[in-house]
């Protein structure tokens, strides 16, 4: 690395409580090493009330956040990912745009925490294992030794961390190195 820090891009649909989470919690845990951003496919047009709570909560950054399409990143001008990351089913199973300079892209699916069914209680629950859980796989992304890896074991760790369980483990994909 020269530097320059890496910038992630966090991918949902509605740009509301996940991808938001995990931009927040990556520009707090990477200490100047990456530089996260956030989008949807349809964005929601605000960010989840609960999400902001929570964030708060565990002081994270939250000033500036706020729900934006992917369009943002496509156009001219945009800084260029070195990562592109989606966080739930939808954006995953959708036709993402291509991104210039051709950034490493892995799924890390977390559950939705704003479709919770219940009451607050539940939707307060929901919202916080979002944030356990991503901040677990994010904790374990910037741990990685970006500089000394090569691509296909970058993608493989990468993709390693998505498969992570709620407990901790990898369900399908090869273990951390």
């Amino acid at each position: 690395m020269n530097g320059t820090p890496y910038n992630v891009l966090f991918l949902c649909t509605g740009n509301s409580a996940r991808s938001v989470l995990a931009e927040s919690i990556l520009n707090h845990l990477g200490k100047g090493r990456f530089r996260a951003f956030s989008a949807g496919s349809h964005p929601a047009g605000r960010v989840h009330p609960l999400a902001l709570e929570w964030l708060a909560r565990q002081n994270f950054p939250v000033d500036g956040l706020r729900s934006k399409s992917w369009d943002e990143f496509g156009a001219p001008g945009s800084p260029p990912m070195d990562f592109v990351f989606t966080v739930c089913d939808k954006a995953a199973g959708e036709l993402c745009p291509v991104w210039p300079g051709q950034p490493m892209t892995a799924h890390w699916g977390i559950p939705d925490p704003a479709a919770a069914q219940g009451g607050e209680r539940e939707a307060r629950q929901a919202m916080g294992d979002a944030l356990r859980q991503l901040s677990r796989r994010i904790s374990l992304f910037v741990s990685l030794p970006l500089d000394k890896l090569d691509a296909m074991t970058l993608k493989r760790e990468i993709r390693a961390i998505g498969a992570l369980d709620d407990g901790g483990a990898a369900s399908t994909a090869a273990p951390l190195s």
